[in-house]
C-alpha cells in the first residue's frame, strides 16, 4: 500500500463530493430519471439510441465514430436509429426472435455495433467474439450457446468449425464474395431493407438477456456470462459518474467489443449518456494511440495498464508531438495499475490515470477512483454509488481494516449477471454466502475505504501465519532495475513449507545468469521479508496474458504441472 496521496483532479466533476453522493444515492433515482418503474418491460435501445434520436437538437450529434486505415466515418444518433431498425427488421425477416442467439465473429468493423443494436432492438441475444479465436475455442462456444445465426467475414470464415455449426441456420457476411460452403449464406448489404422506417424496440421483461460474453474459467471451459436489458441503470450511472460523460463528451474506450470493457463502455454506457464513442479499427501502435486522441479530440480515455506500458516503451518524446489538450480524464482497467505507470501518465500526459475494477460478471464498474476524489496510487478506488462492498473471511464474516480477505459485493444491483449459460451450478458458486456475490479477488481495505487488489484467491501465498498476494511480491520485483515484468506462483510443497517461484522478464539488454537469479531472490527478501520462500526464479521472454493484457498465473501453474494451457493470447478476461 502506497502512502502517497494525489489531490483530486476535477473537484467539479458530475459526482461532486463522493461521500455525500454515495450516502444519498439510490438506484430508484436512475429509474425516475428514465421515467420508468423497476420491473416494467423495457428495451435498452429505447433509452440509449431512440430517446436521443428523437430529440431535434441531439439527434444529429455523432454517436459512433469508426476510424480505420486513416479513414474516419461517423454516424449520428438518428442514423443509428435507422440502421439498427434495418438490422432488426432483417433479423426478424430471417426468422430470428427474442431469445435467439447471434454470434458476431468479424474483424473490427462498424457492422459489429450495428448488429449489437439491431439484436437488442428485437430481443435477439448477441455474443461478440474475438476474431483471433481458434478452431477449438469457437467449437466450445458454438456448442455451448447454439446460435441460430452467425455474423462473419471472408477473412474469418475459414476458422469456423463446420461440425459444430449444426444449430446455425444463417451465416451472415458483412461483405462478399460468399464462399458457397454453408446451407444458408446471406450477404448483409443485399438483405438489409432500404428506407428510413423506424422499427419500434420490442419491450421485454427487464431480466431478458441482452448479450452473452465468454470469459475464461480457471477450473473449466469458458463461461458464458449472461447480461440483461436492466443493466442500463448501471451503465448510465457509471458512465456519468465514473467516466464523467455528458452529452457531447467524446469517449475512446480502446478495447475489442468481445471484451466486456468495450461491450459496455464503447456502446451502451456512452450512448445512454448522450456521448460520442470513438472506435479504432487498427492494430495498436503508440503513434496510432496518440493520433486517435488528437484527431478526434478525445476528452475521456478508458484504457488498460498494458497500453500504458507500451506507451512507456515507445519513449517519452512521442506524446510531445501531438496535441492532447482536449483530454481531461484518463481511466484504466484490466489489472492493478502500478504506481510507476501512474506517475508516467501523470508526468507525460499531464493527467492522473484513474484505476477502476470490475468483472464480466458484475456488468459494470464497481470500484473507481473518481475524478473529484483524491487518489492513492496503487488503490483500485472506492465502491461506486449503489454498490456495498466488504472484505470477508473464509466463513463469510467481515474483516477489519487492513486485513486481507475476499472481496464481496452485496446483492443485488442492476448490472449483475443473470446467469452462466447452461450452467446453473457455476452460477450459484458465486453466492456461497447469503446476500453476497463472491468475486474470488483478494483485497485490503484501508481506514478511509480505499481498496487494494492483492490477486485472485487461488494465487494466495501463506508465509507462516501471514497471507500475502502475489501482487505484493511482484511489486517488489518490479523495483529491481533489471526486471521488466514478473509473475509469482505458489508451488506444491510439504506441509508448512511454502515454495514460491517467480517468472521474470528482464529489461532489454540484460542477460539472464545465475548471478542475476541469486541477486533477485536476495532483493525480494531484503525488501519484503527474510522469510519469503522465493526458491526459484525462471527467466522468460514473455509472460502469458489474455488478449486484453491480463496476467494468467494459472497458465504458469499449469505449465509447472505439465498440463495443457492452450494459447493464452486468445483467452478472454
Amino acid at each position: 500500500m502506497i502512502k502517497a496521496r494525489i489531490k483530486a483532479e476535477d473537484p467539479n466533476a458530475q459526482i461532486g463530493s463522493y461521500g455525500n453522493f454515495y450516502r444519498a444515492f439510490a438506484w430508484d433515482d436512475i429509474h425516475r430519471e428514465l421515467r420508468r418503474s423497476p420491473g416494467e418491460p423495457l428495451n435498452i435501445v429505447a433509452y440509449a439510441i431512440d430517446r436521443w434520436a428523437e430529440d431535434p437538437e441531439h439527434g444529429q450529434r455523432p454517436a459512433l465514430v469508426f476510424d480505420r486505415a486513416g479513414e474516419a466515418r461517423s454516424w449520428t444518433y438518428a442514423q443509428l436509429q435507422t440502421i439498427s431498425s434495418q438490422w432488426g427488421a432483417m433479423l426478424l425477416d430471417l426468422g430470428l426472435k427474442a431469445g435467439d442467439r447471434l454470434f458476431i465473429f468479424v474483424p473490427p468493423c462498424p457492422e459489429i455495433y450495428f448488429a449489437m443494436l439491431g439484436c437488442a432492438r428485437v430481443g435477439v441475444i448477441f455474443c461478440p467474439l474475438y476474431p483471433t479465436l481458434g478452431f477449438d475455442e469457437l467449437d466450445q462456444r458454438i456448442r455451448n450457446a447454439s446460435p441460430r445465426a452467425l455474423l462473419t467475414h471472408p477473412e474469418t470464415v475459414e476458422t469456423l468449425p463446420p461440425e459444430a455449426l449444426g444449430p446455425v441456420e444463417h451465416v451472415l457476411f458483412t461483405e462478399g464474395p460468399l464462399p458457397r460452403v454453408f446451407n444458408r449464406e446471406t450477404l448483409i448489404p443485399q438483405r438489409l431493407p432500404g428506407g428510413t422506417t423506424i422499427l419500434s424496440p420490442v419491450l421485454l421483461a427487464e431480466d431478458s438477456p441482452l448479450y452473452l460474453i465468454y470469459t475464461s474459467g480457471s477450473t473449466g471451459p469458458p463461461k458464458g456470462v449472461v447480461h440483461a436489458h436492466r443493466d442500463l441503470a448501471g451503465h448510465l450511472m457509471t458512465g456519468r459518474y465514473v467516466l464523467d460523460l455528458s452529452p457531447g463528451t467524446v469517449l475512446w474506450t480502446d478495447g475489442h467489443p468481445a471484451w466486456v470493457m468495450a461491450t459496455v463502455y464503447s456502446t451502451f454506457a456512452p450512448w445512454l449518456c448522450g456521448a460520442t464513442s470513438v472506435v479504432l479499427g487498427d492494430p495498436f501502435s503508440a503513434s496510432n494511440c496518440y493520433r486517435t486522441l488528437e484527431r478526434h479530440k478525445v476528452s475521456v480515455w478508458y484504457t488498460t495498464p498494458m497500453t500504458i506500458k507500451k506507451l512507456m516503451e515507445a519513449g517519452e518524446d512521442l506524446p510531445t508531438r501531438y496535441d492532447l489538450s482536449n483530454l481531461r480524464h484518463v481511466l484504466t482497467v484490466g489489472e492493478a495499475l502500478a504506481p510507476e505507470h501512474f506517475y508516467w501518465v501523470r508526468n507525460h500526459l499531464h493527467h492522473s490515470p484513474h484505476d477502476t475494477w470490475w468483472m464480466s460478471e458484475t456488468g459494470m464498474i464497481c470500484f473507481a477512483n473518481f475524478p473529484s476524489m483524491d487518489i492513492k496510487p496503487g488503490a483500485m478506488g472506492r465502491p461506486v454509488p449503489g454498490i456495498e462492498a466488504a472484505v470477508l473471511d473464509e466463513k463469510g464474516e467481515p474483516l477489519p481494516f487492513l486485513s486481507m480477505g475476499e472481496l464481496a459485493l452485496k446483492t443485488p444491483w442492476p448490472a449483475l449477471m443473470t446467469g452462466i449459460w447452461e450452467d446453473r451450478e457455476r452460477f450459484l458458486a458465486y453466492f456461497p454466502f447469503e446476500g453476497w456475490f463472491s468475486t474470488g479477488d483478494m483485497v485490503i481495505m484501508d481506514e478511509e475505504g480505499y481498496y487494494y487488489h492483492q490477486g485472485r484467491m487461488d494465487d494466495l501465498i501463506k508465509i507462516g501465519e501471514k497471507v500475502i498476494g502475489p501482487f505484493e511480491i511482484e511489486h517488489i520485483l518490479f523495483q529491481h532495475p533489471a526486471v521488466a515484468e514478473s509473475a509469482v506462483i505458489a508451488k506444491t510443497a510439504q506441509a508448512n513449507q511454502p515454495h514460491l517461484k517467480a517468472f521474470v522478464k528482464l529489461n532489454a539488454g540484460i542477460a539472464p545468469s545465475g548471478r542475476m537469479n541469486q541477486e533477485i531472490k536476495a532483493f525480494v527478501k531484503a525488501n519484503l521479508s527474510p522469510d519469503t520462500p522465493l526458491r526459484e526464479v525462471e527467466f522468460v521472454d514473455n509472460l502469458p496474458k489474455t488478449s486484453a493484457g491480463k496476467l494468467l498465473r494459472r497458465v504458469l501453474r499449469a505449465r509447472e504441472l505439465g498440463l495443457p494451457t492452450g494459447d493464452p493470447s486468445r483467452m478472454q478476461d
